[in-house]
């Protein structure tokens, strides 16, 4: 049986022979792994909803939704007082910004760093205590591995070692290198702190910079995304769809945010903004939703723009949906209902006045036909779309750690719903003649996905996942929308409120319910009271009374209004849940004010914790997925040994 397992992985156990060339080696990791196992689980962070806001998320980040200063107030217990310990957390989040303002009123800095660094030390080895050795020294940066390590490890109290150990805050003082190792020690504390961080989904709009989060996040040692409508949206684009570049820009447009592809991404606009001057004159209806730092001009520049996009995208929109029959999206071909003459639109057997009835680029016979004008303008853009290094760069990131849903220790983490019937069933949703269900269309949109961005290039199958990606973004039974339309031609053109009401999926009628929650976790593979949904995309109106646990902790909403557009609504900026050895909790964020709050008034993220679940004892590693993994690494490391011993691999020939 052995023999036969060897025999039939001998191609496998060749190439980890190169890694581990002898039984000894191999012994000598299945032990470091069985030790590992019996570590306490890494603490995971779940974050939803960013759109843009980078400040905040970059704070969040720093302070690891509030476990840094935990951490801070259980290791300096009883030694500091609480305006010290605020102090080292700012420290801590914001090293160059804190040290700078110390050094403006301290006068004795030497025995200022005597005191921080053994502090910092402290907190540090309380953050490592549930790492590996191994783990610890990865995050240490280059050029202090050795120092740290060493401090980290350092028993203060061995008598013989004192002079040892103290010989190394000296000499960090002497030299003049204290800030480079506060900073240094800093970077350690934030990223032991937490092991995981889940995204799950809306990096994109209506924030400034989404570009600078995904810098983060790009940096950061082990996050995972899942994808957002507004992430779809922006990878489309990204993939040179016409109408995923010109839904990308009219949004910018909408929120006066044209930064995000300028600055962010380097897309000259001018192409667009010359032809908007040209063609269109007042365009007040189209005003920019927030005009903070603009002035009138700035404004009626962005309005035209905006309406020139948006008519583009109005008839991109007609295009798609016309040879995608399948998307049942033809009530929205928005521009098949106008009747140009009069200003009106019909909509369900009736007639609407239009706020704007301008509309010079629309030829009433064909009015999903784009201009000469706008063809230019929209080629330049796709143009300016592929072109952008770090956009592309970025996408390619949002594809090697983003998915449409993942499943890890009990938890399944998706963005928006599992389409349902009325019956609380799972929705069939057709693409290409053929149906997809629950997992199965999460499965298949992933998928396709992928192949938008990664097809081949002129190809239909590249061209129907481009279309889908923009389907995601607004189609009635997209799972990462949700509602039954994207009433954008109605918030823009109309009065009627009637008209701008988005239908929710019955998903939403069943968020309460503990059975339908259990079936949706059943179809992705979890079973068990400790397992649990997790989701955003719509905010939890927490000044309303509403509350974000769901169905009997079965089913966790973490959007909670992070984006500042969102903040009255909610009562709240935002929710993060922190998943940790000792248990679950969920934790809702007060608004970030400034990094000079922070530094000068050492003032953090105002939260409130909800610790929803307990741990009887501990969770360990080998209660993870990621101790299954350590197990099967384990396995596969003892038929190596296997191997070497009975000789079908010779030892030492690897190295």
């Amino acid at each position: 049986m052995e023999q036969k397992r060897i025999e039939d992985n001998m191609k496998y156990l060749t190439l980890l022979a190169k890694e581990y060339p002898s039984a000894r080696r191999a012994a000598s990791e299945i032990i470091s792994l069985e030790a590992q196992l019996k570590l306490p689980k890494g603490t995971e962070m779940y974050m939803s909803d960013l759109h843009g806001e980078d400040q905040a998320f970059s704070h969040m980040l720093n302070n690891a939704s509030g476990v840094i200063r935990e951490k801070i107030d259980v290791a300096l217990a009883g030694i500091t007082t609480e305006e010290q310990r605020a102090i080292y957390a700012s420290l801590i989040y914001y090293p160059q910004e804190k040290l700078a303002e110390i050094k403006q009123n301290e006068r004795n800095m030497d025995g200022w760093y005597r005191v921080t660094l053994y502090r910092l030390i402290d907190v540090c080895r309380h953050v490592a205590s549930k790492n590996t050795r191994r783990w610890v020294r990865q995050a240490i940066p280059e050029g202090y591995k050795f120092i740290i390590d060493e401090l980290l490890h350092a028993h203060f109290e061995d008598h013989n070692k004192e002079a040892y150990y103290n010989q190394f805050i000296n000499a960090i003082i002497e030299t003049g290198t204290a800030d480079n190792f506060i900073e240094a020690i800093s970077v350690v504390i934030k990223r032991l702190a937490v092991h995981k961080l889940h995204i799950v989904g809306d990096i994109f709009d209506r924030g400034a910079r989404p570009d600078l989060i995904l810098d983060k996040l790009m940096k950061h040692h082990a996050v995972d995304i899942q994808w957002g409508n507004h992430d779809v949206l922006w990878m489309c684009g990204a993939t040179g769809s016409p109408l995923g570049v010109a839904s990308v820009v009219r949004i910018c447009a909408a929120y006066n945010n044209l930064e995000a592809l300028e600055d962010g991404y380097g897309i000259n606009l001018r192409p667009l903004s010359r032809f908007a001057q040209t063609t269109y004159g007042d365009c007040s209806v189209f005003k920019p939703r927030k005009a903070i730092g603009y002035n009138t001009d700035d404004e009626i520049m962005v309005a035209k723009m905006h309406k020139a996009i948006s008519v583009i995208m109005y008839k991109l929109e007609c295009q798609v949906i016309a040879r995608n029959p399948n998307f049942e999206m033809n009530d929205r071909r928005m521009m098949h209902k106008i009747d140009f003459k009069k200003g009106t639109i019909r909509i369900d057997g009736k007639d609407y006045e239009l706020k704007d009835k301008e509309f010079p680029t629309v030829d009433p016979d064909n009015p999903a036909k784009l201009s000469q004008g706008e063809i230019e303008v929209i080629q330049k853009l796709c143009q300016g779309f592929l072109q952008s290094e770090r956009l592309q760069q970025q996408t390619r990131f949002l594809y090697s750690h983003g998915s449409a849903y993942k499943v890890e220790n009990g938890i399944l983490m998706y963005h928006g719903v599992i389409p349902l019937n009325e019956d609380g069933s799972f929705r069939t949703v057709s693409f290409g003649g053929r149906g997809y269900k629950g997992k199965a269309l999460m499965d298949y949109v992933d998928y396709m996905c992928r192949i938008a961005y990664f097809g081949d290039e002129g190809s239909l199958l590249k061209r129907m996942g481009q279309d889908i990606l923009w389907y995601l973004w607004c189609g009635k039974n997209s799972p990462m929308f949700g509602r039954s339309k994207m009433t954008t031609f109605e918030n823009v053109l109309l009065n009627e409120k009637e008209l701008k009401v988005e239908g929710k999926d019955p998903y939403y009628l069943y968020q309460e319910d503990s059975v339908v929650a259990d079936r949706i976790l059943a179809e992705f593979g979890l079973e068990g009271p400790k397992c649990r949904i997790i989701n955003g995309h719509v905010p939890v109106k927490v000044i309303s009374g509403e509350d974000p646990i769901k169905a009997g902790g079965k089913i966790i909403v973490i959007d909670g209004g992070f984006s500042r557009a969102y903040h009255s609504k909610t009562g709240i900026a935002g929710y993060t849940m922190v998943y940790s050895s000792r248990g679950v909790s969920l934790r809702a964020h007060q608004p970030f004010t400034s990094l000079q709050d922070v530094v000068y008034r050492n003032t953090d993220i105002e939260s409130k914790v909800n610790v929803f679940e307990t741990m009887a004892n501990r969770m360990l590693v080998e209660a993870t997925d990621e101790g299954k993994k350590i197990r099967e690494q384990i396995d596969d490391l003892k038929l190596l040994i296997q191997a070497y011993n009975k000789g079908f691999i010779k030892q030492g020939t690897m190295e």
